[in-house]
């Protein structure tokens, strides 16, 4: 079985760049079938990768935390690397993590800043990074509550049988979430956030995005936890895909505002 599920620009049109993608915790690569198709269609090669495992061998053990990113360090190099085609890696190179996936990208990429290979993603993209206290979620209902309120986006995560459901409660080892907070990226990052997630540490997040050369922190007014999947995912995609769009012009917007009515 793959380890992966690949979205491809339409037929006849240039493909801008390469996304790779990491769910969070509980999450499948089902969870990320409707953002992959939405950055697919505006011409970009997307890859969904699983979940990190970020249990097996024990992280909290002495340099667990070290083994589990290597494991999945050299696992993503692999995923970008198979999506080579006739002219090779299609450039800009991005890596979009969510909750999990976002604490261990950013913990992978802020030692080194290059993965296994020596392949150096041009940036990333860092949704829901969790904050390092852990919030219980209680039953089903009230994880989805902590989640999302897109009614599409409950239904996918309800109907899905492999989505483990209780994740959101068991907190990310604290050395990963240090590291996280604590990487010096060397590359243009994206953090988004809900202001309405109960598992974000809005205070944390803006200290270290101010703390980085080039980075970029957009909170998204009414979202939760699932920042990527709430009933704002239309904008955040947008979002995305200006951030995308920025890095072929030295992180410059490619439209600016000078008058508004609001």
């Amino acid at each position: 079985m793959s380890d992966h599920t690949d979205h491809h620009a339409p037929e006849g049109l240039r493909t801008r760049g390469t996304v790779v993608v990491v769910p969070g915790r509980g999450e499948t690569r089902t969870t990320y079938g409707r953002l992959a198709a939405r950055l697919a269609a505006d011409a970009y090669r997307v890859r969904v990768v699983d979940a990190p495992d970020l249990d097996a061998g024990g992280v909290e053990a002495p340099d667990g935390t070290e083994a589990a990113l290597a494991r999945f360090g050299s696992l993503l190099a692999e995923a970008v690397d198979g999506t080579t085609g006739s002219e090779g890696v299609r450039e800009p190179v991005v890596l979009l993590g969510a909750d999990a996936g976002a604490a261990a990208l950013a913990a992978l990429l802020g030692r080194t800043g290059r993965l296994p290979g020596g392949r150096r993603p041009d940036a990333l993209v860092l949704a829901g990074l969790p904050g390092r206290t852990a919030s219980g979620a209680g039953t089903w209902d009230e994880e989805l509550d902590v989640r999302t309120s897109c009614p599409a986006h409950r239904g996918t995560l309800s109907g899905d049988t492999a989505v483990r459901r209780g994740s959101l409660g068991q907190a990310l080892p604290k050395s990963l979430l240090a590291a996280a907070y604590d990487a010096e990226l060397g590359v243009p990052a994206l953090f988004l956030v809900g202001d309405a997630d109960p598992l974000a540490d809005r205070d944390a997040l803006g200290h270290t995005a101010k703390s980085l050369p080039r980075a970029r922190l957009s909170v998204v007014r009414g979202a939760h936890h699932d920042v990527l999947n709430d009933v704002q995912h239309r904008s955040v995609a947008a979002e995305i895909v200006s951030f995308l769009e920025t890095l072929r012009d030295g992180l410059v917007p490619l439209v600016t505002v000078e008058t508004s009515a609001w």
